[in-house]
This record gives structure tokens, C-alpha cells and sequence, in this order.
């Protein structure tokens, strides 16, 4: 009988290395600002770190993109960043959680919440302007974390056993 996906129960590494594979696509490709600055013809590639700092302010003069269209690419540049970050963490705890034979379905309810908390984490760093809502990122960073955690701690509690 052919299983395919997070049904599989063949294999103890599918559904780690699913989130896996989602988590590193969503922090490097779908949080990329490359494509909405080539859209607004600020993507140089020799130096595609920097173009926003170098030439954000000169669109915004010359009329390229609003002031609230480049606000939204540097929070974007930002949550890809931060989400770049956090996958380290959590691809450690992935990691240590299936090598430690921590049941595939504690793995994944792990992992979607780690997911869907950060694609809200996204979606609120993105869109959210106001300072006072945008202490939500905060809630939702800790639950990104919290997820990472319990995997860490159930790979403790299967390894003592």
C-alpha cells in the first residue's frame, strides 16, 4: 500500500524531514524580498544585501514605491531573517526529537504548530504597521520557541526511558 506524506508510517524520518524541507523553504524562498525588489527595480545583484539602505529612500523620491511599499519589503527582509534564524533552533530540535524516537505524531503536532506560528509570525511582521499590535510577533515568536522546546524536552523524557 503506497502512504505518501505526513500519513507515512514507513519511514520515521517523512514527516521530520517534511517540515524540515518546509521550514527552510519558507525562511530562504517564500520570506525572500528578491522578488518585490526586482519588481521595483531595486535588486542589484552585486550587492543585494544592501538595496534597500542604498537606494530604498531614492524610489521612494522618485516615485518607484511608497514609503508604506518600502516599510513592508524591510519588514519582509526582516522576518526572513529572523525566520533564517529560528531555523536552526528548530531544525536541531527536529533533529534531536526523531533521533531520540520521540513518536511521529508528537513530532508532528510540533511541527505544525512551529509552522503555522510562523507563517502568522510572517503575515504579522509583514503587514502590521502599529507598534502596539505589533507586539503580537512577540507571542507568536515564544510560541515558534515553545514548539522547539517540547521537542527537545520529549527527546529527553523518550531517551530516559
Amino acid at each position: 500500500m503506497l502512504q505518501i506524506g505526513l500519513n507515512s508510517t514507513s519511514n520515521r524520518f517523512a514527516v521530520p524531514a517534511a517540515f524540515l524541507t518546509w521550514g527552510w523553504a519558507y525562511a530562504y524562498i517564500m520570506l525572500s524580498s528578491r522578488t518585490p525588489k526586482q519588481w521595483y527595480g531595486l535588486d542589484h545583484q552585486g550587492s543585494p544585501r544592501e538595496d534597500l539602505a542604498k537606494y530604498g529612500e531614492a524610489a521612494v523620491r522618485d516615485g518607484k514605491l511608497t514609503r508604506t511599499q518600502l516599510g513592508r519589503i524591510q519588514r519582509l527582509e526582516a522576518a526572513s531573517a529572523n525566520s533564517i534564524d529560528g531555523y536552526a533552533f528548530f531544525g536541531l530540535s527536529v533533529i534531536f526529537a526523531t533521533v531520540a524516537e520521540v513518536p511521529t505524531a508528537s513530532i508532528a503536532v510540533a511541527c505544525s504548530v512551529y509552522s503555522v506560528a510562523r507563517v502568522a509570525y510572517g503575515l504579522v511582521y509583514v503587514f502590521v504597521e502599529d507598534d502596539w499590535w505589533s507586539q503580537i510577533r512577540g507571542l507568536i515568536w515564544w510560541a515558534c520557541n515553545a514548539s522547539c522546546l517540547y521537542l527537545v524536552w520529549a527527546g529527553t523524557r523518550t531517551s530516559s526511558s
